[in-house]
């Protein structure tokens, strides 16, 4: 154990040399590898600053059941407690008739409507949040509450959580399908790297296999080197997302109090900035792996 983990500290400083020893080039490389990664990763956190922005404005979709006209105390109680006891309902209103029609007064030209009405039109209603925001669970929950006893209508807005769900979904797509092409553009430039390393590096390595270096031990220094440049990428993403935002969420907040909504700009959560370095570092790995498959076998010792 103790060999094998001296074999791989030496491998790992030695392509932390290999790093320094062309300072400029490897810049370059991860600054390029950096970009490429800032661009998919830059979008899937504007997404999840889209769907917050869109949720405080637009605010939960709610459900409106209203019963019926000749509903009674004692049902509009039962199917309250219904609601308080429902796995899916994570609060609710009760909104009664009365109050309703009150409400409906106080608007703008209807006072003189509401006071010549004979009767109260309006139902006793209940407002609904629930506790799952996806269309689907709204569409279940509506269709369950259309069916109980003493309900005249559920109604359901939706359309606008439809849609801003569809938008999310082609965005999400988007970003996977370009997070794809930047992860190859990432594997071909380690691969070139890599490819130079053991060409420059041609005579070292004729004379390790010489002394009876295996292509493991061979292998290993380049491999690290991959997975080190990769992860520096990562980081450097991760750096030009944050300066990004410190860039525009200023103007932005000023742009946003105007219309009096609060809207920060959120960065990456822990877990999605760990998945971006380690993708980094694993797509760097795989290119100089390829490259090492690719090149090293077709040097022997003359």
């Amino acid at each position: 154990m103790n060999v094998w983990l001296a074999h791989h500290w030496y491998a790992f400083v030695l392509a932390l040399k290999r790093l320094a020893g062309a300072p400029i080039g490897n810049l370059l490389s991860i600054i390029v590898i950096g970009i490429a990664f800032s661009l998919p990763a830059g979008i899937y956190m504007l997404l999840g600053n889209l769907q917050a922005f869109s949720t405080q404005v637009s605010g939960a979709p709610q459900l409106s059941l209203f019963l019926e006209l000749d509903a009674n105390g004692d049902e509009v109680a039962q199917i309250g407690a219904r609601l308080k006891e429902h796995p899916q309902v994570a609060s609710f209103e009760f909104i009664p008739r009365d109050s309703a029609l009150e409400q409906l007064k106080q608007s703008n030209g209807l006072a003189d409507l509401v006071d010549s009405l004979e009767r109260n039109p309006l139902p006793d209603a209940f407002v609904i949040n629930a506790k799952s925001l996806s269309p689907a669970a709204l569409e279940e929950l509506h269709a369950e509450l259309q069916k109980w006893p003493r309900i005249e209508h559920v109604q359901l807005d939706s359309a606008w959580a439809k849609r801003l769900d569809a938008l999310i979904n082609l965005g999400r797509l988007a970003v996977l399908m370009l997070a794809a092409l930047l992860s190859f553009a990432l594997v071909a430039v380690t691969f070139n790297t890599i490819r130079l390393q053991i060409l420059t590096k041609r005579d070292e390595i004729e004379v390790s296999k010489l002394i009876g270096a295996t292509n493991g031990f061979i292998r290993r220094p380049f491999l690290y080197f991959g997975a080190i440049q990769g992860m520096a990428g990562g980081m450097a993403a991760w750096l030009i997302i944050s300066l990004g935002i410190h860039l525009i969420d200023d103007e932005l907040r000023n742009l946003t109090r105007l219309y009096v909504v609060d809207f920060p700009l959120y960065h990456l959560s822990p877990e999605d900035s760990l998945t971006l370095l380690l993708l980094s570092a694993c797509l760097g790995w795989l290119g100089a792996w390829l490259s090492v498959a690719n090149h090293l076998w077709q040097i022997e010792p003359s």
